[in-house]
């Protein structure tokens, strides 16, 4: 083999090589081994430049939350108290930080709807109000369901969300008192894991309202002093989701 010979073999090797290594790259991206979720530092930079924007230049920006009786806002039901649930307590925030913006929280959520429920409704009724970014919150229901179905569902709504170049923030599962928190592998600790698995794969935000909760009961801090009833947070417990959501807005 003459020298000419060897480096034009080297060259296709390590051709063959960079090939191969960027087709492995990609193929754990997608299975979510190297995936990671959405940076809040800077994953809704471009929304934050149109929220600093004044008028004339500036637009109407729709924050819009899609889930069960949480985002909706109900308290010790059938009690609605829409100021104190997060997606509202999120705009008063907004509005301090950026008091030239023009804001819509839009809320399509429904009290004890599922993911799957929420998939089907998802073109008509979510996507037809333009969100520039998308909150979906249905952990807490979709127990009822389980975590295969659960999947299906959010990943249709993820994609879906995604060809129209929409921001993203999942959140995991606020409380239930019935489930004990701290005890590994419960069903609320099931979903939480998978939302955070989507997040990575899909490399969107994520608001990990159940880490949080998870952390006040860790630190024996009552889970019932934020807690309107079994299943739904008060205002304090509004205010633990606000703060895993605010980052991404700073």
């Amino acid at each position: 083999m003459t020298m000419k010979t060897w480096i034009f073999s080297k060259k296709i090797r390590r051709t063959i090589l960079s090939a191969l290594v960027i087709s492995l790259l990609a193929l754990y991206s997608q299975s979510g081994k190297l995936a990671a979720q959405a940076n809040p530092i800077d994953y809704l930079n471009d929304i934050k430049k149109e929220l600093k924007k004044e008028w004339p230049a500036n637009r109407t920006i729709n924050l819009v939350f899609h889930g069960h009786s949480v985002p909706a806002g109900f308290f010790k039901t059938p009690v609605v108290n829409t100021l104190d649930a997060y997606p509202y307590q999120l705009l008063a925030e907004l509005k301090t930080i950026y008091p030239y913006a023009v804001i819509n929280v839009i809320n399509t959520s429904i009290g004890g709807e599922n993911s799957v429920s929420g998939a089907k409704r998802f073109k008509n009724e979510v996507l037809v109000h333009k969100p520039d970014v998308l909150f979906i919150d249905y952990a807490l229901n979709d127990r009822g369901i389980g975590t295969e179905k659960a999947k299906i569902a959010w990943e249709s709504m993820i994609r879906t969300a995604l060809k129209k170049n929409i921001k993203i923030i999942l959140l995991t599962p606020s409380p239930d008192q019935n489930v004990k928190i701290l005890v590994p592998g419960n069903e609320l600790e099931a979903h939480a894991k998978q939302i955070r698995i989507l997040a990575e794969k899909y490399n969107i935000g994520l608001a990990d309202s159940y880490m949080a909760f998870h952390q006040i009961v860790a630190s024996n801090k009552p889970l019932i002093d934020y807690m309107s009833q079994v299943n739904h947070p008060n205002k304090m417990g509004h205010e633990v989701i606000l703060r895993e959501i605010l980052p991404y807005f700073k």
